[in-house]
């Protein structure tokens, strides 16, 4: 093994960019938390920690028993760092498992770009881009009808939401997401009792195509709701 050159340095590093920034792109353009600038950093200091890695065993080669990927190993658990800031939980729903994956993928890229692998980085970054281009859009279009985004209008009481799940339930419509916000402009007034009341909303994927008539229906029904809305 020899060291390499300078030109032969910046290549990597200048291909570690690219790679990472058209994986970035993508990110970019559907708004995620990891954009264009983070998988570029990501993939560019992974690489720069593979070289390093190699030109410091070189170093020892033949003094120590020094393993040249003990450094570069590091860098997946650094990313996992990185990746739980990406994952986000807000009620019943999680996101940013997608951007976090693609992290941990990118970080692979910048690692092989490093160790001069260079097929196997080309190959998967393109891999990467197609997967999250092209499938994104074909989980959209399969699930497109079968996702419904309930917003309720209700008094808020002990057990409502309770109610409200059993009744979606009984449906046989699965519950993904759940948000409570308050609604600060309006106040119930029922013989000088002041009821607080809230907006719900459900995020719901409805597997057997129940139609909305039915699901609106059953909602309105229950005790203290107000209002309720499909999308």
């Amino acid at each position: 093994m020899e060291a390499i050159s300078a030109w032969e340095l910046l290549l990597r590093l200048a291909l570690s960019c690219v790679l990472g920034g058209v994986i970035g792109y993508e990110r970019q353009s559907r708004h995620k938390s990891a954009g264009l600038r983070t998988n570029v950093l990501v993939c560019l200091g992974s690489c720069l920690i593979m070289v390093l890695s190699e030109n410091i065993y070189l170093g020892v080669e033949g003094r120590t028993n020094a393993d040249p990927a003990r450094l570069a190993a590091q860098v997946v658990s650094g990313i996992g760092f990185l990746g739980a800031g990406a994952i986000m939980k807000e009620g019943l729903t999680v996101t940013g498992l997608t951007t976090a994956a693609c992290l941990w993928v990118v970080a692979g890229v910048g690692l092989a770009v490093g160790a001069g692998y260079y097929e196997g980085a080309l190959f998967t970054a393109g891999l990467v881009f197609i997967t999250l281009g092209t499938l994104s859009r074909l989980d959209e279009w399969v699930t497109h009808e079968k996702n419904l985004h309930l917003s309720i209008h209700t008094v808020e009481k002990p057990g409502q939401l309770v109610h409200i799940s059993e009744c979606l339930e009984d449906l046989q419509l699965k519950i993904k997401g759940v948000k409570v916000r308050a609604d600060e402009d309006e106040v119930m007034d029922e013989e000088d009792i002041e009821e607080s009341l809230i907006y719900i909303d459900l995020y719901l994927y409805n597997r057997h195509s129940v139609k909305s008539v039915v699901i609106l229906e059953a909602i309105r029904q229950l005790d203290g709701v107000i209002s309720v809305d499909v999308e």
